[in-house]
């Protein structure tokens, strides 16, 4: 039977890592050139000699889609522990009855709190928000809320197991 010190000592705060791509005139230009790509999907050559102009637009299509992973920025988020998820609830009460807090307040809070890299104050996630569209806050909300709720247990890996299985003639 384990001993309670030994667990103590292995227990870490879950964290949890999302990539956000902040270069949001990149990622207009992809939805362009996607669109102008989609265009012409029924191109029919004159000649032989003729390259489909998608060729041309799938080249900056790929070139865009780089600069965007090299935008994207990664935000890393370690569990609260008790007493700083109960003093931060605290700090954020809701004037609905029906509710424990304000989830308005306490979202970007928490966003605050949680963020260990990089390190952000409660006025660095504010002006985050403002260059960020919803969707975008809307993720790193909820990875402070799922680093913080959701229980850790091992994931399962559907694209690993297929590529193990491949390799591995499925032993």
């Amino acid at each position: 039977m384990p001993d309670i010190n030994d667990i103590l000592k292995k227990a870490r705060p879950r964290e949890h890592t999302v990539r956000i791509c902040l270069a949001g005139d990149v990622a207009a230009e992809v939805e362009r050139l996607e669109a102008q790509l989609a265009a012409v999907s029924e191109w029919k050559p004159n000649s032989i000699a003729e390259q489909h102009p998608g060729v041309e637009l799938a080249k900056k299509i790929s070139a865009a889609r780089e600069k965007m992973r090299e935008a994207e920025i990664e935000f890393t988020f370690r569990a609260l522990g008790a007493k700083a998820w109960s003093d931060l609830v605290a700090q954020h009460p809701s004037e609905a009855e029906d509710q424990a807090w304000d989830a308005d307040t306490l979202a970007p809070a928490l966003v605050a709190a949680s963020s260990v890299d990089p390190v952000m104050s409660q006025e660095q996630v504010d002006e985050l928000f403002e260059q960020l569209n919803n969707g975008q806050r809307d993720e790193l909300i909820g990875a402070a809320w799922s680093v913080n709720g959701e229980a850790t247990s091992v994931p399962f890996s559907l694209a690993a197991s297929a590529i193990l299985a491949s390799h591995t003639g499925g032993k």
